[in-house]
């Protein structure tokens, strides 16, 4: 068998990675975004519907002209690239800038209450910081804010403001960085949880093509090399005739991998629809091409028309050359019949033989003919073998396909 016959494991997508923290990633920065670019653009027709003095109103328009196209920038930019340190240490310092500003921007009679557009701005400044960087970061930002709207507030001759704003500030910062890092915790392990779930599925993936590939070669050395020294042991196959010189070079072209091999039948292999994408295949052309290659043996076949896909007609013929191999093996006198069944779902092959017989149960469990090289292959594309025998009753080896059962 070529190596380049063996299908290699399939390689996970490295987006399937952390599929948790890539969709708290998303939350966290389309949020965040969202929030900013909906207060700032409300806080700038709030800012501008209240003027009356101390307002300073061309300071007032430039602030607000600023933090609305901030607020548009940080948007776009959180959207299309996500939220790093810069952009919050950007957003911080305009945020605190402005809160020290509050004397000048703020009417006496809107500020208290935390309900100034300042009060609405800096709490989403400091929800946004804990949501979108790590506590070690947002924390400090959030404390600059407070400090820096208390400060504000305390200029603009409102004490009390400051003292009641700043303890919703930590009480804004406290829960979402709480939030904020249990999640992404939580939302770590999960991942983790996940990683150790891929490498689980891709060893046992190796591990079953290894298998597979193993599976693959001893039916192709059972087939050929080891099933044609055994008949010439037992006479089946005369030494020096033409067939054994035929079966010996189809042997060796299989087990070198010089071209495809049908499982290691040596059936069909110079079959000139190999190679073409068909949609079916001739069942019954394949089989008696079998017939063919199998001189020594007395075969009675009834082999009705039938078409399946190639895949299909290639594990069958290959399941009927080893039952075929079988009967010239073990019963060479036996008179043996072939019979091929199209039925209105898909095909069933027999084969049977009125030779000695045997007891499949008690077949050794290191015996490849029967298990892998007849089941095996019918049931990789979805087959079912039934097989009935005994000692001194022959046997009957059936092929259905697909599985109807």
């Amino acid at each position: 068998m070529s190596a380049a016959s063996v299908p290699p494991a399939p390689a996970p997508s490295p987006a399937l990675d952390s599929p948790a923290g890539g969709a708290l990633n998303l939350i966290f920065t389309t949020l965040p975004a969202l929030l900013r670019l909906t207060c700032g653009l409300a806080g700038a027709a709030v800012a501008l519907s209240v003027r009356t003095p101390p307002v300073r109103v061309p300071l007032l328009l430039a602030v607000v002209v600023v933090l609305t196209a901030w607020s548009v920038w940080y948007a776009v930019r959180a959207l299309r690239r996500g939220i790093d340190g810069p952009l919050v240490l950007g957003d911080v310092t305009l945020t605190t800038a402005t809160c020290l500003l509050i004397p000048w921007l703020v009417a006496p009679e809107v500020l208290p209450g935390e309900g100034s557009w300042v009060a609405v701005l800096a709490s989403t400044t400091v929800i946004n910081a804990q949501a979108s960087t790590a506590a070690r970061l947002s924390i400090p930002a959030g404390l600059l804010v407070t400090a820096g709207y208390a400060t504000g507030a305390t200029w603009a001759g409102q004490p009390g403001e400051a003292r009641a704003h700043v303890a919703t500030l930590l009480v804004q910062i406290t829960c979402t960085a709480m939030m904020a890092t249990l999640m992404r915790r939580r939302i770590g392990r999960a991942d983790r949880a996940f990683g150790d779930y891929q490498r689980v599925r891709r060893e046992a993936v190796v591990a079953r093509t290894a298998r597979e590939v193993e599976r693959r070669h001893n039916r192709d050395l059972h087939d050929t090399v080891l099933a044609t020294l055994t008949m010439v042991g037992l006479g089946a196959v005369p030494q020096g005739s033409p067939a054994l010189r035929e079966r010996c070079a189809d042997d060796l072209r299989t087990l070198s991998g010089s071209v495809e091999p049908t499982g290691g039948a040596g059936a069909d292999r110079d079959d000139p629809s190999r190679g073409r994408d068909d949609r079916a295949s001739g069942l019954d052309d394949r089989l008696r091409g079998l017939l063919d290659r199998l001189p020594e043996l007395s075969v009675t076949a009834r082999l009705s028309p039938c078409r399946v896909p190639p895949e299909v007609a290639e594990a069958l013929t290959a399941s009927t050359w080893a039952a075929l191999s079988n009967v010239a093996r073990h019963a060479p006198a036996a008179r043996t019949t072939l019979s091929l069944t199209c039925t209105t779902v898909g095909a069933v092959v027999e084969v049977a033989d009125d030779g000695p017989g045997f007891d499949p149960a008690e077949v050794p469990v290191h015996r490849y003919g029967l298990r892998e090289s007849v089941r095996g292959r019918t049931e990789s594309v979805g087959g079912r073998v039934e097989v009935h025998s005994r000692p001194g009753s022959g046997t009957r080896i059936r092929l259905e396909w697909p599985d109807v059962g």
